[in-house]
């Protein structure tokens, strides 16, 4: 789709799978599995979406998916059975690793920052190697120092390698990172987690990140049992929810099938409608 000057895309770096329970939080599986059916394991599989937006000078990956790193052990406790397709897709779309010139990773969890680096003789290295990689300081401090419950998550060989490369591009809170580019920290994921917007006019793209994983998540008490700060979750999805109805936002998701859409409210609920 096109947004004033931006052309932009959704696909999928592949799936990968989690506990149901823990997608859900305190909502009952009775519940969710009508919506997400969980295989023998428990496990629910999502998608791990990233968005290519384009203009006559820029290229700009948001999320890069899982990446090529992982153990032969974390691909099976995952359920990731193929390989990542991140820059097979980029491919399709005529883009190299070089032509990149900026990396968003909405928080730096592996499932969205493992594609910012592989390896290289051992060693991760960045895979885009002219680009800045940006994502909020307070998330990168949390990243750099994760705690008994988040550190799991962090894979310091999906970021670490950037600062000594000079690759980082730290920032906080709300900043417009090109004319109509902006992302805005949420904290509820993770403390440092933030949200894409691309505008131009009255149009507006959101790119949700995992504060909002997909269209199962619209009604607000639907939060994720990985929320560090669920009640911010929840506020926060209050305010954004109605500003996207309000205002008609196009909105694509982290976790969903990789496509665009609406919300509306229908009998006072909101929904997600997917673009023709």
């Amino acid at each position: 789709m096109r947004i004033g000057p931006y052309e932009v895309e959704i696909f999928s770096d592949g799936t990968f799978k989690l506990d149901g329970g823990s997608m859900f939080g305190v909502v009952p599986k009775v519940l969710w599995e009508r919506h997400k059916p969980a295989d023998e394991q428990n496990r629910v599989e999502m998608d791990m979406n990233c968005l290519l937006i384009r203009d006559a000078d820029h290229v700009i990956v948001v999320e890069t998916g899982a990446g090529p790193k992982l153990t032969d052990r974390q691909r099976l406790i995952f359920g990731i059975d193929k390989p990542p397709a991140l820059l097979d897709q980029l491919a399709r779309r005529g883009v190299r690793p070089e032509d990149v010139t900026l990396v968003v990773n909405t928080h730096l969890h592996f499932d969205h920052a493992g594609g910012n680096t592989f390896l290289h003789d051992g060693e991760p290295v960045a895979t885009f190697p002219r680009a800045s990689y940006v994502f909020q300081k307070v998330e990168w401090e949390d990243a750099m120092r994760p705690n008994e419950r988040t550190r799991a998550s962090y894979l310091a060989a999906d970021f670490a390698p950037l600062e000594a490369a000079g690759k980082l591009e730290l920032v906080e809170d709300s900043v417009e990172l090109l004319p109509g580019l902006r992302v805005d920290r949420l904290q509820g994921h993770t403390r440092g987690t933030q949200t894409v917007r691309v505008s131009h006019g009255t149009e507006t793209l959101f790119f949700s990140s995992d504060f909002m994983p997909d269209r199962h998540h619209l009604p607000l008490p639907w939060i994720p049992a990985f929320d560090l700060f669920p009640l911010e979750t929840l506020e926060a999805k209050r305010l954004v929810i109605r500003r996207a109805i309000d205002e008609r936002w196009t909105v694509g998701f982290t976790h969903d099938l990789p496509r665009f859409g609406r919300i509306d409210e229908h009998e006072g609920k909101a929904r997600f409608i997917e673009s023709d």
